[in-house]
C-alpha cells in the first residue's frame, strides 16, 4: 500500500506494545515453569487456557493469538467456547499473580509478559503431561510477547471473530446450522494448519 499505509496506530489494528523490558532467559524459563507447575493449576487447565488464547488466531486476517494476552480481557474472557464461568479466571488470576511475584523480584529490568505466562503455562503442562507417561521432554519457549490493554481492544471488533465451533476443544456453540466435521475444517483452515 505504501505510502496509503496510516501513521498512526488504530485501534481496529489490535495493537500491542512493543517490548520494552529485557526477555526471560533460560534459567528464569525454568524458574516460571517451576513456579506454574506448583500453582495447583492442572495440566487441563493449564493446555485448556494457552490453546484458548493460541486458537483465536485467524491466518485469513492474521489477527487474534496469544499476543497481547487478550484472553484475559473483554471480550475474549467471556466467549463461551473459553468457558467463562469454569477454570478461565482462576488461572488467569493466578497467572497474573505469579507475573506480579516474578516481575518485582526480577532482578534488572527482566519482565514476563502474561502473554508469554499463558503460553508457557502450556508448555509446562505439556511437558508435565508427557513426564507422566514416562517421557522427558522440554517443549521449546521463546519470549516477547507483549500484554495489550482493554483500552487497545476494540470490543464490537473482536467479538467478530469469536469461535462458533473448536473441533478441537469438542465445542459446538448452540443453533448452528453447519455439521461439526466442516467448522472444524473451517478451524484448521483458520489456524493455517
Amino acid at each position: 500500500l505504501g505510502p496509503l499505509v496510516p501513521k498512526q496506530t488504530l485501534l481496529w489494528q489490535d495493537p500491542v506494545p512493543a517490548v520494552s523490558h529485557d526477555l526471560v532467559g533460560e534459567a528464569e524459563i525454568a524458574s516460571l515453569k517451576s513456579q506454574i507447575r506448583a500453582s495447583g493449576l492442572t495440566v487441563s487447565q493449564l493446555v485448556s487456557t494457552a490453546w484458548a488464547a493460541a486458537s483465536s488466531f485467524r491466518g485469513s486476517d492474521k489477527r487474534g493469538g496469544a499476543n497481547g494476552g487478550r484472553i484475559r480481557l473483554q471480550p475474549q474472557v467471556g466467549w463461551e467456547v473459553n468457558d467463562p464461568d469454569g477454570d478461565l479466571r482462576k488461572v488467569i488470576r493466578t497467572l497474573e499473580e505469579i507475573q506480579e511475584s516474578f516481575n518485582s523480584a526480577a532482578p534488572g529490568n527482566i519482565k514476563v509478559s502474561f502473554a508469554d505466562l499463558v503460553v508457557l503455562g502450556g508448555c509446562a503442562a505439556i511437558e508435565k503431561a508427557a513426564k507422566a507417561a514416562g517421557h522427558n521432554i522440554t517443549v521449546p519457549f521463546t519470549p516477547g510477547r507483549t500484554d495489550a490493554s482493554q483500552e487497545q481492544t476494540d470490543v464490537e471488533s473482536f467479538a467478530v471473530p469469536e469461535p462458533k465451533a473448536d473441533g478441537f476443544r469438542n465445542y459446538l456453540g448452540k443453533g448452528n446450522p453447519l455439521p461439526a466435521e466442516y467448522m472444524l475444517l473451517d478451524k484448521a483452515n483458520l489456524l493455517t494448519l
